[in-house]
């Protein structure tokens, strides 16, 4: 008995010690597996390059936005005649391109006047003379006959806010080389239009939900004089819920709505708010409602019975104002881009960005049951790399009297926001390439579990 207790003693400090080596082990490989998680590798290329061991989780480098590629899914493709390779398309550089612009504010129509920035007499022209490079190959220039043909007979929406009508009108320019659309909306209602590509029969359409959910403006003025907001956060916006059914293709997108005062309700309840400065009303940020939103949306998405089309996540958009916020006179005088190293996504930003990520991959995980498609058009970094491309205040004349702040939200047209559309362009063309990958798998994982 004695001699079993002994031996066992001395197997103990054996069994301790192989634990903590199998422990030690879990924690180095979990930290290398880390995006194979989940989370983009835009937040963790830089991690390890770091000087510090530990940087702050809200301070990460930016130097790869990307859809981070797992068991079933890989990055966008971009093949060549003699070899297949693939390229993370949003990670990457801008680089001179002296051949853009390609249109103008006189020869396209569809220009935000706030967003016109030549019109209203802004000096410089380079932000306009910029592409974007990937690392290791190669983003085509948008090519609007290419666009128009793969788009025959198919629908298009963006659903958003004004900087997704920003992005749509980008479109609609650059598609102008070949064609023209012919307005066939419903309603006069600038929030709400259809227009149709005749000889393609191509329906492009914007439906406006700047916060994705249910809203109304409870006062225009609120605390910050923009407005306060209820938001039902957990009832679908009806105004394009029940509009998008028919579409091929979604782009959801939102963001700076979110900053402003917000009162938040659920099931018919008061919550909480963001900024609101109501009695008895708890603060609860703005990411509270962003998640919400979000995830109401998609859950929106998921429930539209016969919707058979793909759902693109366009990614948040960050601002650039400087020496100031938005209403203490912040501005973006900048007229060149940033290389990847000389910023980071922080803060709100990144905050705001990994709340659609985490929303965004929840709702792919429950629509994969149904069959349903979602992908991410992730223009956060080269978004953040252009502090140039804002209209500041060249969206009107000096001498007007408006009450509109320094815009560095928005995008210049044409500017850095066309590049978005040919991020578009380069997942539509691979999308019949993903959709075949993903159905063989699809079968190849029934067949293994039968």
């Amino acid at each position: 008995m004695e001699r079993r207790r002994n031996h066992t003693s001395q197997k103990t400090p054996k069994i301790v010690l192989l634990v903590t080596t199998i422990a030690l082990l879990l924690l180095t490989i979990i930290p290398i597996c880390y995006p194979f998680l989940g989370y983009p590798l835009y937040l963790l290329k830089n991690y390890y390059s770091k000087s510090s061991p530990s940087p702050s989780p809200s301070s990460l480098s930016v130097s790869s936005v990307h859809d981070m590629p797992r068991e079933e899914e890989s990055a966008v493709s971009l093949a060549d005649d003699d070899d297949e390779k693939y390229c993370d398309i949003f990670s990457g550089e801008w680089v001179p391109n002296p051949e853009a612009p390609y249109y103008t504010n006189l020869t396209c129509w569809a220009i935000h006047e706030h967003q016109n920035c030549m019109k209203y007499g802004r000096p410089d022209t380079e932000f306009m003379k910029w592409r974007w490079k990937p690392e290791g190959c190669e983003l085509p220039v948008f090519n609007p006959a290419q666009f128009l043909e793969i788009l025959r007979g198919k629908s298009l929406a963006f659903v958003g806010d004004s900087v997704g009508r920003n992005q749509m009108q980008s479109l609609i320019c650059l598609l102008s080389r070949v064609e023209y659309p012919i307005d066939v909306s419903a309603t006069p209602d600038e929030h709400f239009k259809r227009w149709n590509y005749t000889s393609y029969n191509f329906t492009l359409a914007f439906f406006w939900t700047p916060h994705l959910v249910r809203s109304t403006e409870a006062n225009s003025r609120g605390p910050s004089n923009t407005g306060l907001f209820n938001l039902y956060l957990d009832e679908f916006d009806q105004n394009w819920t029940t509009q998008v059914e028919e579409f091929d293709y979604l782009i959801i997108s939102t963001g700076h709505w979110f900053y402003r005062p917000l009162v938040y309700y659920e099931s018919h309840h008061i919550v909480g708010c963001h900024f609101c400065l109501l009695d008895n009303v708890t603060d609860l940020t703005m990411y509270y409602g962003y998640r919400k939103a979000f995830r109401t949306a998609f859950k929106a998405i998921n429930e539209i019975k016969n919707f058979k089309g793909v759902t693109f996540l366009r990614t948040f958009s960050p601002s650039h104002f400087e020496n100031g916020l938005w209403n203490s006179g912040g501005n973006c005088l900048r007229t060149a881009p940033f290389k990847s190293n000389e910023t980071t996504l922080e803060g709100a930003n990144l905050e705001l960005y990994m709340i659609q990520l985490e929303e965004f991959r929840a709702a792919e995980r429950e629509g994969k049951k149904n069959g349903r498609k979602f992908r991410v058009l992730d223009t956060t970094q080269a978004s953040l790399l252009r502090p140039d491309g804002h209209p500041s205040t060249y969206g009107h004349w000096p001498h007007e009297k408006v009450t509109l702040y320094n815009d560095c939200v928005h995008w210049c047209l044409p500017g850095p926001v066309d590049t978005w559309n040919d991020f578009l362009l380069e997942m539509l063309k691979m999308e019949g390439v993903r959709s075949k990958q993903e159905k063989l798998y699809s079968s190849d994982r029934k067949m293994k579990f039968r």
